[in-house]
C-alpha cells in the first residue's frame, strides 16, 4: 500500500512538472520589429501532445497584410511555428516562417527571464528575436 501511495505521488508530481514546463513557452507573445523596434504582432504558442506551434493572432499595423506564400494567405491567422519540441534548454527541431519574405527556417526557442528568444536559422547561421509576454491591450 505504501509503494502505491509513493508511486501515485510521483506520477502526480511528474504530470504537474510537465504541465508547468509547457507553460513556460505557451501563451501570447508580442513580437518586435527589428528595424522600428515597435510592436509588430502577437503570436499564440500552444502545446499539443508535446508538439508546439505558434499562430499570429493580432497585427498592430495592416491587419489585411498578405504573406508571400503559395496561395497568398493573410498573415493574421497564419501558423508560423510548426512541429517544434522540447530539447536542451528550450524548444527545437521545428520550423518558423517569415511571412513577409515567404521563407521557412529552422527554429529554436528558449527563455531569458520573462522573454522568449526565438532563433530562425539555416544550418548554424541565423538571427534571434526577443518576444515579450503580451499585455492585455496587445490582444485587442
Amino acid at each position: 500500500m505504501k509503494k502505491l501511495a509513493i508511486v501515485s505521488v510521483f506520477a502526480v508530481a511528474l504530470m504537474v512538472s510537465a504541465s508547468a514546463s509547457a507553460k513556460e513557452f505557451t501563451g501570447f507573445w508580442t513580437t518586435i520589429d527589428d528595424e522600428t523596434k515597435e510592436k509588430k504582432s502577437v503570436v499564440q504558442i500552444v502545446e499539443t501532445n508535446g508538439v508546439y506551434s505558434g499562430t499570429i493572432v493580432n497585427l498592430f499595423r495592416n491587419k489585411n497584410s498578405i504573406a508571400k506564400l503559395p496561395g497568398s494567405p493573410k498573415i493574421l491567422g497564419l501558423q508560423i511555428i510548426r512541429d517544434i519540441r522540447r530539447g536542451g534548454k528550450g524548444l527545437k527541431g521545428g520550423s518558423i516562417i517569415d511571412p513577409k519574405k515567404g521563407k521557412t527556417y529552422g527554429c529554436e526557442i528558449w527563455r531569458e527571464g520573462a522573454n522568449l528568444v526565438v532563433r530562425g536559422k539555416i544550418a548554424f547561421l541565423g538571427r534571434n528575436q526577443i518576444w515579450r509576454p503580451s499585455a492585455e491591450e496587445d490582444l485587442r
